[in-house]
């Protein structure tokens, strides 16, 4: 028993190493190591935890997406646990993009907020996956809540492409990509920015990865023990 729980364990405290690694790298990168940029100068710093945020948040929804599926089609409860747990995290993430994007925006865009194609679509998003999680806190649990919760995770993740080409297909107050685009890859960005970029979506990876194994742990030790009540109601 404790050779199996070993293990993963182990695998856990490399992972928050790792985290707390990639971390203080992608910092000393964004304040010591990037040059400060000409046009839109210290503010530009944020844009190393807004595209990564952006990134994680939409990974974090298509986990979401996939767990859904396949747990709308096996019906086990892991799948729904890997959906919640990601869900959760999805949503902090977003709410990261919704927070550090109007403190960019004000200095460049002289406004914190624009109804702009992009930022609507990416609050919708976060309306949507927001309602996810009350309805799972909300409906009592069990298969049902499961299906509906599936449901909506599915539903949700739609809305990522329409954030995605929404700059591509209307005019908007957002720049176009600039690490994935027709050009090529970090096309027309400075070597040292797409290096800084890469490591702080590095360290953002890490930290939902850590993020989730410890919320999926949570969630299975939830179980256990409602479980182990049930056992102990019914034997008396």
């Amino acid at each position: 028993m404790n050779e199996e729980t070993s293990a993963p364990e182990e695998s856990g405290h490399v992972l928050f190493w790792l985290t707390c690694a990639g971390l203080a790298t992608a910092l000393w990168a964004i304040f010591l190591f990037v040059p400060t940029e000409k046009t839109e100068g210290a503010v530009q710093r944020i844009m190393y935890f807004h595209i990564p945020s952006a990134w994680l948040a939409f990974f974090a929804f298509f986990i979401v997406f996939v767990s859904s599926i396949l747990f709308l089609w096996k019906k086990d409860r892991e799948w729904d646990i890997y959906a919640q747990s990601s869900a959760e995290i999805g949503v902090v993430f977003c709410s990261l993009v919704l927070i550090t994007g109007p403190i960019w925006a004000k200095p460049i865009w002289g406004a914190w907020w624009v109804w702009d194609a992009r930022l609507t679509s990416t609050l919708i998003l976060w309306l949507i996956y927001v309602a996810y999680l009350m309805l799972r806190g909300h409906v009592e649990s069990g298969s049902a809540r499961a299906r509906y919760a599936a449901v909506v995770g599915i539903a949700g993740f739609l809305d990522i492409p329409l954030i995605h080409f929404s700059v591509l297909w209307w005019r908007t107050f957002h720049p176009k990509p600039k690490i994935i685009s027709a050009e090529g890859l970090g096309t027309g960005m400075d070597t040292t920015m797409l290096v800084t970029l890469l490591l702080s979506l590095g360290a953002f990876t890490l930290l939902y990865f850590l993020l989730l194994g410890q919320r999926i742990e949570i969630e299975k030790t939830k179980d256990e023990i409602d479980h182990l009540k049930k056992e102990r109601l019914y034997s008396h």
